[in-house]
């Protein structure tokens, strides 16, 4: 049961990172007011929540599978609390740290409504880190010595770029004429 246990949360952790990808990708484009006739902006959005939601699913499958195993002592305050478990802990607490940033920006989506819209934008932005740093993980955990999980990093990396350098360039309407005004 532990091989599969190990290949579930390899898995589930990868899946969660490409789905991470997509979901970036999608909320710069949501940010940057991308739309076509095929693609409105409403799609966009939902799309982009729709697939954060399972590369939540799919993250907590990654850490349920990580604990459970038990191929290395990893406790649940090791989820949250970042830097304290005692197999690679650096590692491990970026993992912590990626998790802390993802849940804010959960519980904040969920209280958009709730929430002034400058402090949900703050605490949304941060996800601009969360990011990397799991990417970061996922390279030291180590199973980054396979070429294909490389590869798989490697296009997701160049997705977010390509996203990042689309969205700069980006200006909308509203925004030019907001600057303009001043």
């Amino acid at each position: 049961m532990g091989e599969a246990l190990w290949f579930a949360s390899r898995a589930c952790g990868l899946l969660a990172l490409v789905l991470l990808t997509g979901t970036f990708v999608l909320g710069l484009l949501t940010s940057g007011r991308q739309a076509t006739v095929a693609w409105p902006r409403f799609t966009i959005a939902a799309l982009h929540r729709n697939l954060s939601l399972l590369a939540l699913v799919f993250l907590a499958v990654h850490i349920t599978t990580a604990i459970v195993d038990g191929y290395v002592a990893l406790d649940w305050v090791d989820v949250v609390v970042p830097f304290v478990s005692d197999y690679q802990p650096f590692w491990i607490g970026l993992g912590a740290v990626a998790v802390d940033v993802l849940l804010a920006v959960v519980v904040t989506s969920l209280l958009r409504t709730r929430v002034p819209p400058r402090v949900w934008r703050a605490l949304h932005w941060t996800a601009y880190a969360c990011w990397p740093i799991a990417v970061a993980h996922g390279f030291g955990m180590g199973d980054a010595d396979l070429w294909w999980v490389w590869a798989l990093n490697g296009l997701c990396v160049v997705a977010v770029l390509a996203g990042l350098v689309w969205r700069a360039q980006r200006t909308h309407p509203d925004t030019r004429a907001r600057v303009e005004a001043r």
